[in-house]
C-alpha cells in the first residue's frame, strides 16, 4: 500500500506554490497520512516563506476537501503545523540557497520530489537554464554534499522528445536515435553570455534613446521619474524579449517546440550525468490539465496551456488556429500526474545502480484525444454555453478551421501593423473623454491581436505535435498498486471519458475560473464600474484629492487668463488678444505636452505687472460667469458624497490661486500656485514655488497625507491627464476623469475606474473662451 511505504518518510517538495505542487502536496497529506514533508520555497520580495506558504499553498480551495474532513479551519491548520516544515531555498542558485538548518532538514529527508520550474514556453533563456536545467543536477549535488542517498524523484516534460512523428518511448533523453549531441555546459555558458550581451546592448545610447521615446509616446508629460521608471521597465522587457527570442531560436535549432523543452531535456541530461550516489526517478507528464477527480473534479490553478486559447475562441477572438484535425492534443488531468509522483516515489528506485529510469504520464498512447474532436468539444460546449459581451449580447463562436501556422501568424501581423498605425494617428490627436475611447477601442483591439498572435506562436507547434509518447512504464505500475490504490493513486488515463472530461469538469471549469461573463441578464450583475465606483466611495477611504481643469471643469488655465485679460477690454482689443491667443494655441499645446510645469511657468508671466486687487476682484465674478457655468454637476456631488463619507476632500491643482479661491467652501484644503507679488502690489508673473503638477503633485499630496496623518492605500485621486499619472499612482483608488488619449488607454490597461463628466444642459458658453468686453 502506497500510504504504508510513505509511512514514516520525510519527503521534501520543491515547487509546492505551482499548480502540480499544491495538487501534490494535498494528496500527501490527505492520503499518506503518516509521512512528513518540508517545503522548500523561494523568499518573496514582500513575504517570507511561511507567509507565502499560507497564501500561496494553504489557502487554495485545493484544499477544501480536507479541510472540511478534518471538520475546520481549527484542526487543518494543527495537521499542517505538525506535519509540514517550511523552509528557505532557490533552486536557481548554487546549494540551493539553503541556511544551515535547511540543510539539515534537507539531510533528514528519505525522498525528494523536485516539481520547481519555470514552465512558461517564454521563459527567457537564461531562466530557463538556471531553472530547469541546472535546477535538478543542484540538488543532487546538495544532497551529494550532505551525504544523503535520498531518491530523487525529478518532474520533467513528454516534450523533451522534441518535434518529432511516432512513438516516444519512456527512454533516457540521449538514447533516442532522433537525440542531437548538445553539450548542456555549452547552453549554460551561451545563455549566460546572451543576458550579458542584451544587458550591454540595451544600454547602449541609441537604445536608451529610442526607449526614452517609447516612454514619452506612452506617458506624455507625465514627469521626469515616472519617465525614468517607464524606460527602465522597456529596457528591462526590451532585454527579457532578446532572451525569449534567443531561446525560441536555439530550441528550434535542435528540434524542440520551444526553451522550456529543451532545457528540461538538457536538465535530464546533466542530472544523470552529476547525480552521484542519488538514485534517480524522472516522471514526464504531458500537458497537465484540471482534475479528473482528486481533490475535486475540475480543480484548476491558474491557467495552463489550453485555457488561454479555449477563452479567447469563446469570446470570438480567434477565429483560426494552427493544427492538424488528426494530430494527438496529448493532456493529463492532474490527479492521474499526482497519483503516478507519488506511486513512484512510494516504489522507490526502479534500477538497482539508481540510474534514472522514466515514466511518462500521457494519454496520447493509451486513451488519445484527437484536436478535430477536441475542437468540435469546445464549439459544441460554447454554443450551449455562450459568454456574453459588455452589452450583455452571447457571442457567437466561429467555425473553428485548420489552417498552417503560417497562414495565421501572417492575418495575425498584418492586422497589428494595421492597427499599430491608426493607434498613433488617434494618440496625435486632442482626444478626451468619450472621444478618447476610440482610441482606447483601437488599443484593445491591437492588443487582443498582439494576444492571439502570442498563443500562436507560443503554442501552435504543440498542436501540430505528432509524437506519442509511450505509456508502458505507467501501466506496469498502476497494475502492480492493490486494488485500493489504483482508485486512491489512480494515474490511468484509460479511465478518462473525453466527451464527459471536457463537456462536464474541465470547460465549466476553466470558465469558473476565468471569471468571464456567462449570463446575459445585466440586472443581475454588478457590472465593473459600479463595483469600482462602490470601493471609491467606501466609508474606509481616508482622502480624496481632485484636479480642477477637464476634471471638476471644462475649462483650463488659457480660458481663465482670457477672461481675466479681456475683462476690462474693448472690442478691438478683445479681438486682438483672442487672434494672439489662437496664433499661440499649437505652440502651447506643444509646451503642455512636453512638461506642464514648463507651460505653467511660461504661461503664467503672462500676469506680470497685473494688479493683485483687481485680479481678485475679477475672479470672485468669474467664478458664476466662467467657472459654474463650464462645471460638472456630477463632479460637485463627488465632492460631497466624499465630505458626507468623511472623507478629506482635497484640491490640488496647477492653477492660480485666485482662480480656485471660489471654491474653498467646497473642499476640506486647497493645494495651488501661487505668484509673487512686488511692492506695488503686482503680480510678478513668477511662482513662489514649484506649481503642483507631474511628480510635484504627487510630492504635494505624499507631504499633506503626512502632515494628517492618512493612509495613501486608503486614499482617492481624480484627474484628468497623463500628466498627472504621479498623483494617480501614489493612491489606492485612482479614478480617470474625461481622459485624454493616453490616459484612457493607461486606466483601461490598469484596471482604473473611468468617469464621463459633462456640463449641466442649458448653459451655452461663449464661442471664444472671453468675456464680453466692456
Amino acid at each position: 500500500m502506497i500510504r504504508d511505504d510513505l509511512d514514516g518518510k520525510r519527503i521534501a517538495v520543491t515547487g509546492s506554490t505551482g499548480f502540480l505542487g499544491t495538487a501534490l502536496v494535498e494528496r500527501l497529506l490527505r492520503s499518506a497520512p503518516g509521512c512528513e514533508l518540508v517545503l522548500l520555497v523561494r523568499a518573496g520580495r514582500m513575504r517570507s516563506v511561511q507567509q507565502r506558504a499560507q497564501r500561496e499553498i494553504f489557502r487554495n480551495d485545493c484544499f477544501d476537501r480536507l479541510r472540511a474532513e478534518l471538520g475546520g479551519k481549527a484542526a487543518f491548520d494543527e495537521l499542517v503545523g505538525r506535519r509540514v516544515t517550511v523552509i528557505e531555498g532557490d533552486v536557481a542558485t548554487d546549494g540551493l540557497g539553503l541556511d544551515e538548518a535547511g540543510r539539515a532538514l534537507l539531510a533528514s529527508c528519505d525522498t525528494v520530489i523536485h516539481s520547481a520550474a519555470t514552465v512558461s514556453f517564454d521563459s527567457p533563456l537564461d531562466l530557463a537554464v538556471e531553472v530547469n536545467l541546472l535546477g535538478p543536477t543542484r540538488i543532487a549535488q546538495t544532497l551529494n554534499e550532505l551525504g544523503s542517498t535520498a531518491h530523487l524523484v525529478a518532474v520533467s516534460t513528454c516534450y523533451v522528445a522534441g518535434n518529432r512523428r511516432g512513438a516516444a518511448p519512456e527512454i533516457l533523453v540521449d538514447q533516442s536515435p532522433f537525440w542531437v549531441d548538445v553539450d548542456w555546459r555549452r547552453e549554460v555558458e551561451g545563455a549566460r553570455r546572451v543576458r550579458a550581451d542584451a544587458e550591454a546592448a540595451s544600454r547602449t545610447p541609441a537604445r536608451l534613446a529610442e526607449l526614452m521615446e517609447e516612454a514619452r509616446r506612452e506617458l506624455g508629460a507625465a514627469g521626469t521619474p515616472l519617465l525614468a521608471a517607464k524606460t527602465e521597465q522597456r529596457r528591462q522587457t526590451w532585454v527579457k524579449d532578446q532572451l525569449v527570442d534567443a531561446g525560441r531560436a536555439r530550441a528550434a535549432s535542435l528540434g524542440w517546440p520551444d526553451a522550456y523543452a529543451m532545457t528540461k531535456a538538457l536538465g535530464e541530461q546533466a542530472l544523470a550525468e552529476n547525480r552521484g550516489r542519488v538514485p534517480v526517478s524522472t516522471v514526464r507528464p504531458a500537458i497537465i490539465e484540471s482534475a479528473w477527480a482528486e481533490p475535486v473534479p475540475g480543480w484548476i490553478r491558474g491557467f495552463r496551456m489550453a485555457e488561454p486559447v479555449i477563452i479567447s475562441y469563446a469570446r470570438g477572438l480567434l477565429r483560426e488556429f494552427p493544427g492538424v484535425p488528426e494530430g494527438t492534443v496529448d493532456v493529463i488531468p492532474v490527479d492521474l500526474v499526482v497519483g503516478a509522483i507519488c506511486a513512484v516515489a512510494a516504489r522507490g528506485p526502479a534500477n538497482e545502480d539508481g540510474s534514472p529510469d522514466i515514466t511518462q504520464v500521457a494519454s496520447g498512447s493509451a486513451n488519445p484525444l484527437k484536436y478535430e474532436r477536441l475542437v468540435n468539444l469546445v464549439q459544441s460546449w460554447f454554443g450551449d454555453h455562450p459568454l456574453y459581451d459588455s452589452a450583455g449580447q452571447p457571442i457567437s463562436v466561429p467555425d473553428w478551421g485548420y489552417t498552417s501556422r503560417g497562414r495565421v501568424q501572417g492575418q495575425l501581423e498584418r492586422s497589428k501593423h494595421l492597427l499599430e498605425r491608426a493607434e498613433r494617428a488617434l494618440q496625435a490627436l486632442p482626444l478626451r473623454g468619450t472621444q478618447a475611447r476610440w482610441s482606447a477601442k483601437v488599443e484593445e483591439k491591437r492588443d487582443l491581436a498582439e494576444r492571439a498572435l502570442t498563443y500562436v506562436e507560443l503554442y501552435g507547434a504543440y498542436t501540430a505535435c505528432e509524437a506519442i509518447y509511450g505509456v508502458d512504464h505507467l501501466l506496469g505500475l498502476q497494475e502492480s498498486l492493490a486494488e485500493a490504490d489504483r482508485v486512491e493513486f489512480n494515474m490511468d488515463p484509460r479511465v478518462i471519458d473525453w466527451d464527459h472530461y471536457v463537456h462536464e469538469i474541465h470547460l465549466p471549469s476553466v470558465v469558473k475560473h476565468a471569471r468571464v461573463r456567462t449570463d446575459g441578464n445585466r440586472a443581475n450583475a454588478e457590472n465593473r464600474s459600479d463595483r469600482l465606483r462602490r470601493q471609491v466611495l467606501s466609508p474606509d477611504r481616508q482622502m480624496a484629492a481632485f484636479d480642477l481643469e477637464n476634471t471638476l471643469i471644462a475649462s483650463n488655465v488659457v480660458t481663465s487668463y482670457a477672461w481675466l485679460a479681456s475683462r476690462r477690454l474693448d472690442g478691438d482689443d478683445t479681438l486682438r488678444l483672442t487672434a494672439k491667443l489662437l496664433a499661440e494655441a499649437p505652440q502651447l499645446l506643444r509646451l503642455d505636452r512636453a512638461d506642464r510645469s514648463d507651460f505653467l511657468r511660461h504661461f503664467y508671466r503672462r500676469y506680470e505687472g497685473a494688479s493683485v486687487e483687481q485680479v481678485r476682484e475679477d475672479a470672485a465674478e468669474m467664478l458664476s460667469q466662467l467657472i459654474l457655468t463650464k462645471s460638472f454637476p456630477a463632479a460637485i456631488r463627488r465632492v460631497r458624497e466624499h465630505r458626507a463619507l468623511g472623507h478629506r476632500t482635497v484640491l490640488i491643482t496647477g492653477a492660480l490661486d485666485f482662480v480656485v479661491a471660489p471654491l474653498a467652501p467646497l473642499f476640506d484644503d486647497i493645494v495651488c500656485a501661487s505668484m509673487t507679488i512686488d511692492d506695488q502690489g503686482r503680480y510678478t508673473g513668477q511662482m513662489i514655488d514649484v506649481p503642483p503638477t507631474g511628480e510635484s503633485r504627487a510630492s504635494a499630496l505624499f507631504d499633506f497625507a503626512a502632515a494628517h496623518d492618512i493612509d495613501l492605500a486608503e486614499s482617492v485621486a481624480y484627474a484628468d491627464s497623463a500628466s498627472d499619472l504621479p498623483m494617480l499612482e501614489v493612491v489606492g483608488f485612482p479614478v480617470a476623469v474625461n481622459p485624454e488619449t493616453r490616459l484612457s488607454a493607461l486606466a483601461r490597461k490598469r484596471g482604473w475606474l473611468v468617469e464621463h463628466w459633462s456640463k449641466a444642459p442649458g448653459f451655452t458658453p461663449p464661442r471664444l473662451p472671453l468675456s464680453h468686453a466692456r
